[in-house]
C-alpha cells in the first residue's frame, strides 16, 4: 500500500493562489537601511507604550480586551459596543468576510488598492468583482452603482437570491487609500452609503488625513470602518487594529473571533499609546509636514510625479525609467521603497514619509540617479 499522502485533502481551489509577500527586511539588518517601503512609523511607539511594555509582569497571562475597548471607544466617539479589537486590521478584514460571505457570493474591489481585500476574498471562496480606479486613481462610483443595479435586477428577473456574478454583499474601499493616498469625496461616501451593499472602510491611514467616518456608524448600519495602531501610532510589529461597527455586526463579530486574538503586548501597548495622544499626534503632525514638504521637492526633479496624497506616503509616477529601476537604485544606497509588479503600478514609486534626515537622504540620492 502506497504511504498515505495528506496533500490529497488540500483544498484544490488554493492550487493556484498567489502568495502575499511585503519584502520584508531580516531583522538583523533593519539598521542598515532607510526603510521607507512599508509605510511604517519610522518615529516608533510612545515613551509610555516602550515604558508599559517594558513593565508588564503579566505575558504568561491571558489578558482580556475589554478595557481596551473601551479606551478605543473614548478615543474615536462611540459606544464600546461598536468596537472589536483584531490582530492587526488585515485580521478583521479577514473576520468581516468570514461572517457575511457564503462560498460563491461576491465583494466589489476597485483596483489599485490594499490587496489583503482580494486576498482574504480567494481564501474565503469568495468572488471579486473588480471594478478600476479611474486613471486619476479616482474610485468610478458610477461604474459601482451601475454594477449593483445590474446585480439587482438580474436577482429580481430570476428570482433567484444570486445574479450572474453571485450574490454581492460587501464592497471594500479605502480612504486614504493605498496606495496612492487619496481620500474619497463626501459625495461619494453618501452615494456608497446609499447603496444595498455592506461598505467596509478601511481608514487605515486617518490620523494623517485628519477625518473620520467612525462616529457615522451608530447611524448608518450598512458602515463598517477599519482602523489601526500600526501607522500612527508606531506599533506595526505588535499587529493591534479594531473595527467600528453597527451593533449587530459587532456582536457577531466578537462572536466568532478568537477570544485572545489580540496578545498582552499589543494591548497593553494601544492602551498606552491612548493614553499619550499629544505625543503620537505631535508626530503624526511632522509626518504630514515632511509628506508636504517632500512633494515639493520631488516634483523639482522633474521626472518624479508625487500624487496629492492624505497618508504618510507619496505615490510618484516615474518618468524615463520604470518604478522598479529606481527602487533597485537606492536600495543598492541602502534606502529601501515600493514598486509594485501590475502593469498599471509599473512607472510608479511609493515612498513612505520617515524623519526629515531620512528624506533629505532620499532626496540626496535621487538627485544623483
Amino acid at each position: 500500500m502506497p504511504p498515505f499522502d495528506a496533500t490529497q485533502f488540500l483544498r484544490q481551489d488554493l492550487n493556484a493562489f498567489p502568495p502575499y509577500s511585503m519584502g520584508h527586511t531580516p531583522l538583523a539588518d533593519l539598521g542598515n537601511y532607510i526603510k521607507l517601503d512599508l509605510n511604517e512609523n519610522n518615529f516608533g511607539p510612545s515613551p509610555k507604550a516602550l515604558a508599559a511594555l517594558a513593565a508588564m509582569p503579566f505575558y504568561h497571562r491571558y489578558v482580556e480586551q475589554e478595557e481596551l475597548r473601551k479606551a478605543i471607544a473614548r478615543y474615536v466617539g462611540v459606544d464600546v459596543e461598536h468596537i472589536v479589537t483584531s490582530n492587526g486590521a488585515d485580521e478583521m478584514i479577514d473576520l468581516v468576510q468570514r461572517i457575511f460571505l457564503d462560498r460563491g457570493d461576491a465583494i466589489i474591489d476597485c483596483p489599485p488598492s490594499f490587496e489583503m481585500f482580494s486576498f482574504f476574498a480567494r481564501l474565503n471562496g469568495a468572488r471579486i468583482i473588480e471594478i478600476p480606479r479611474r486613471e486619476d486613481f479616482s474610485v468610478d462610483v458610477d461604474a459601482i452603482e451601475k454594477t449593483i443595479a445590474d446585480c439587482r435586477l438580474q436577482i429580481a428577473n430570476s428570482g433567484n437570491l444570486q445574479s450572474e456574478i453571485g450574490n454581492l454583499k460587501l464592497l471594500f474601499i479605502a480612504s486614504p487609500s493605498n496606495p496612492d493616498g487619496g481620500v474619497l469625496s463626501r459625495d461619494d461616501v453618501e452615494r456608497l452609503l446609499a447603496l444595498p451593499i455592506v461598505v467596509v472602510l478601511d481608514e487605515a491611514y486617518a490620523e494623517f488625513a485628519g477625518e473620520s467616518y467612525a462616529t457615522r456608524v451608530p447611524s448608518q448600519p450598512n458602515l463598517i470602518v477599519l482602523r489601526t495602531f500600526s501607522k500612527w501610532a508606531g506599533l506595526a510589529g505588535l499587529r493591534i487594529g479594531y473595527c467600528i461597527a453597527p451593533k449587530p455586526i459587532a456582536a457577531k463579530l466578537l462572536q466568532c473571533k478568537p477570544p485572545e486574538n489580540v496578545n498582552a503586548a499589543a494591548n497593553v501597548a494601544a492602551r498606552a499609546s491612548l493614553d499619550d495622544l499629544d505625543y503620537l499626534m505631535a508626530n503624526v503632525r511632522r509626518i504630514v509636514a515632511e509628506r508636504e514638504r517632500m512633494a515639493v521637492e520631488l516634483t523639482k526633479l522633474g521626472w518624479l510625479q508625487p500624487l496629492p496624497s492624505r497618508a504618510n506616503f507619496l505615490l510618484c509616477r516615474v518618468s524615463g525609467r520604470t518604478g522598479k529601476e529606481v527602487r533597485d537604485a537606492l536600495a543598492a544606497r541602502g534606502i529601501l521603497i515600493r514598486a509594485f509588479g501590475s502593469p498599471r503600478l509599473r512607472d510608479y514609486v511609493r515612498i513612505a514619509i520617515g524623519r526629515p534626515e531620512e528624506n533629505e537622504a532620499v532626496l540626496r540620492a535621487l538627485c544623483d540617479l
